[in-house]
C-alpha cells in the first residue's frame, strides 16, 4: 500500500522515510532584527542565507512549515543543466549578452549544487550522469540544436549523441527513439540536500524560524515581516515562496506565479537483474515531451517516476494509478513491481517559464524569486547567489533577470488554474500535431 502525500510536517515521500537532517527550528516568538529576512525555507531561501551569511550579513529565514518542506522537499530529484526554456525568446529584452550570461549560469548552477555538497559534506546521493530522451524525431532535431549550443559554449562535461542503438548502454527501454548524454547533470536527494545545507547554514550563524509564515509585510526603510507570534525587522527583504507566497502576502508577485502539482511514486527496491535491465549506469532521465517523464534511481535502488504536471489545483485522487500505466510503458519488464511511496506537491510556473528574479516596484528594498517551471534545484541555487550579489552591491547578473517582463495571470487566482490549463492544452495539442 503506497503512502499518501499530506499537509504534515513534510509530504509522506520516499525522501521524508530516508531524511538524513532531520533538525527543527523553534518558531519565532519574539521582535527580532537582521539585515536580511528571508520568506520561504526551500532552496531558494536556505541558499540566498548561506551567500548572505558568507558575505557577512546577519540573515533571518521564516518558513510557514518546515525546512524543505514544499517542492524543494518533494521534487523529482535531477540536477539539470540550463535556466529557464528558450531564452533567446528574450533577446529584445535583455541583448545577446543577457542570453549568453543566462546560458553560462545554466552551467554555473549545477557547480554550485556540486560545491555545496562538498564543501559541507552533504549526504544527498548525489550522481552525475544524465540523458535526454527523444520520442520523436522533432526531439532529436531540438537535442541536436542543444548538443551544437553547448559545444559551442566550450561546455566542460562529456556530451553525447546517442542513437536508439547506442541508447541501450544507459536505458533498458525501446521507447526512445535517441538521446543526448550529459555527464554535467545528474540526480540526488533533495531533502537532504536542502535540510543539509540549512543544517550548514545554522552553523554558520543564519537563525532559522519553522512554523512561522508571514502574515503580513510593512513595507518602509527598515521592512518588518510579521509572524502570527513575532516580527523581523530587517534592511533587506527576499520573498522566497515560490508556489506556496500566497496572492494576499504580495500581490505584485503572487500573481505572476501559477502552482501547478507535480507528482512522483517510488518503486519497493530493484533487483540487481532488474537495475542491469532498466539504468545500468545510474543515470537520471526525462524526455522531451510537454507532459514529460522524468525518472532515476534512488541511493537504494528504488526507481522515483514522476511526471503528470496538473494545473487544476486539484491532485489526482490516486497519483499510482496515474503514474504506473506511464512506468509500465518505459519499462514493461517492471509490470507489477511494488509501489512502496506516492507523493506529490506545488511548483511555480510564469507565463515565460523564465526564472522570476527581482525586486518590487514600490520597494527596492525587497527582492524575490520565484517560477521556476521545473527546473528548481539548479536554478534556485543560482537565484540565491545573484541575489546576494545584488543585496551586497553588485547587480550585473542581477539586472540581467530583472529586466525581463513578467506577465500577470489575468482574473485573480480564482482563474489562473484554468487559463493555464487551456494554454497547456494547446501547447500538448500542437505537439502531437508536429
Amino acid at each position: 500500500m503506497a503512502h499518501t502525500a499530506s499537509n504534515l510536517p513534510h509530504a509522506n515521500s520516499y525522501y521524508a522515510a530516508t531524511a538524513k537532517y532531520p533538525h527543527r527550528y523553534p518558531a519565532l516568538t519574539e521582535s527580532i532584527t537582521a539585515d536580511v529576512c528571508i520568506v520561504g525555507g526551500g532552496f531558494s531561501g536556505v541558499n540566498s542565507a548561506i551567500e548572505l551569511v558568507l558575505r557577512g550579513y546577519s540573515v533571518v529565514v521564516l518558513e510557514a512549515n518546515k525546512i524543505g518542506w514544499g517542492a524543494s522537499g518533494r521534487n523529482g530529484g535531477e540536477l539539470i543543466r540550463g535556466i529557464g526554456h528558450g531564452i533567446e525568446q528574450f533577446t529584445n529584452q535583455i541583448g545577446k549578452e543577457g542570453v549568453a550570461a543566462i546560458s553560462q549560469m545554466g552551467v554555473e548552477a549545477v557547480q554550485i549544487v556540486r560545491d555545496r555538497v562538498a564543501t559541507f559534506k552533504i549526504d544527498c546521493d548525489l550522481a552525475m550522469g544524465y540523458c535526454d530522451l527523444a520520442l520523436k524525431p522533432a526531439h532529436i532535431k531540438e537535442m541536436q540544436e542543444d548538443y551544437d549550443d553547448l559545444k559551442a559554449q566550450g561546455y566542460p562535461h562529456e556530451l553525447r549523441m546517442m542513437n536508439k542503438d547506442e541508447l541501450s548502454e544507459v536505458i533498458g527501454s525501446e521507447r526512445y527513439l535517441g538521446g543526448m548524454l550529459d555527464m554535467g547533470s545528474g540526480h540526488l536527494h533533495p531533502l537532504n540536500l536542502v535540510t543539509g545545507e540549512a543544517s550548514a547554514a545554522a552553523s554558520l550563524g543564519v537563525k532559522f524560524f519553522e512554523d512561522s509564515a508571514a502574515v503580513e509585510i510593512i513595507k518602509g526603510k527598515q521592512p518588518v515581516v510579521k509572524t502570527a507570534t513575532g516580527q523581523v525587522k530587517c534592511d533587506f527583504l527576499l520573498l522566497a515562496g515560490n508556489a506556496y507566497i500566497g496572492h494576499k502576502l504580495e500581490p505584485y508577485i503572487g500573481g505572476k506565479v501559477l502552482p501547478a502539482g507535480s507528482y512522483v511514486i517510488a518503486t519497493e527496491p530493484l533487483s540487481d537483474e532488474q537495475v542491469a535491465s532498466t539504468i545500468p549506469k545510474n543515470m537520471a532521465f526525462a524526455d522531451l515531451s510537454i507532459a514529460l517523464d522524468y525518472y532515476h534511481l534512488s541511493g537504494d535502488n528504488r526507481l522515483l517516476f514522476g511526471g503528470l504536471c496538473t494545473y487544476s489545483g486539484k491532485d489526482p485522487k490516486d497519483i499510482t494509478g496515474a503514474l504506473l500505466p506511464n512506468l509500465e510503458r518505459v519499462f514493461p519488464q517492471l509490470k507489477g513491481v511494488g509501489i512502496d511511496f506516492e507523493w506529490g506537491g506545488m511548483i511555480g510556473i510564469g507565463a515565460n517559464r523564465l526564472p522570476q528574479i527581482g525586486r518590487l516596484p514600490d520597494a527596492p528594498n525587497i527582492f524575490y524569486a520565484q517560477a521556476y517551471s521545473g527546473h528548481g534545484v539548479n536554478a534556485t541555487h543560482m537565484a540565491g547567489k545573484v541575489i546576494a550579489e545584488a543585496i551586497s552591491g553588485t547587480a550585473e547578473r542581477f539586472d540581467v533577470f530583472a529586466k525581463v517582463k513578467h506577465m500577470t495571470f489575468p482574473g485573480g487566482p480564482m482563474f489562473r488554474s484554468p487559463l493555464l490549463a487551456v494554454g497547456m492544452a494547446y501547447h500538448r495539442l500542437k505537439e502531437v500535431l508536429q
